[in-house]
């Protein structure tokens, strides 16, 4: 029980990190501005169900994804490792990441696809690390995997809810230092990943 409840705990804040609901609300209102009430909450819920069904969907696949490509777990989590450090490490020096690099868009709702659902809730960054996650997990941990996500979900959807009050209220300042937090926790996540990428690797040839 208490190896779950880590577990738990250990992929929550991952996923917390690398979708970091607080830093993408002001990508939501930046896309969104200008669009009336309903339009941003059609945004929001298509854009939130996208991203779960897609990050579901590598999670149940993920493993037959390694067989088909012939991928190694070791060779998964070092890639995927320096992906999430980079991520962060741009982060902590106040850039947009490459990986979520968006340019000026027109209000439409297919955004809720592109670019919200992917790359900014779903992308790489975030199915690096929930596929980590499941690489060689058993099947309470895969749901536990979709069910914190669901719930990551279900928070970055009521935050871009109420987006325009929490800046009102916080501030741009606050949100920034919240982003340079995350981008650390990301490194972090990332450096600990290719940690166990390694010592798997050196465990196969001993």
């Amino acid at each position: 029980m208490d190896n779950l409840l880590t577990f738990s705990i250990t992929v929550f804040t991952a996923f917390f990190a690398i979708t970091n609901p607080i830093s993408n609300m002001t990508v939501f209102l930046s896309l969104t501005q200008g669009a009336d009430k309903k339009t941003k909450h059609d945004i929001n819920r298509r854009a939130n169900l996208i991203a779960f069904v897609i990050v579901t969907l590598f999670v149940i696949l993920g493993k037959y994804i390694f067989e088909l490509f012939n991928i190694s777990i070791a060779a998964f989590k070092i890639t995927g490792g320096i992906l999430i450090f980079y991520i962060g490490f741009e982060m902590l020096q106040s850039k947009v990441s490459d990986v979520k690099n968006l340019k000026k868009v027109d209000i439409d709702e297919n955004i809720a696809v592109s670019p919200l659902a992917i790359p900014i809730l779903a992308g790489p960054g975030t199915i690096v690390t929930a596929m980590n996650f499941v690489a060689n997990a058993a099947a309470l941990q895969i749901f536990l995997v979709i069910a914190i996500f669901g719930s990551m979900s279900l928070l970055t959807y009521f935050t871009f809810r109420i987006s325009d009050l929490i800046v009102r209220v916080v501030g741009n300042n606050v949100i920034s230092v919240i982003g340079k937090i995350m981008g650390l926790i990301i490194a972090i996540i990332g450096t600990g990943m290719i940690i166990q990428g390694i010592k798997i690797s050196f465990d196969l040839l001993s």
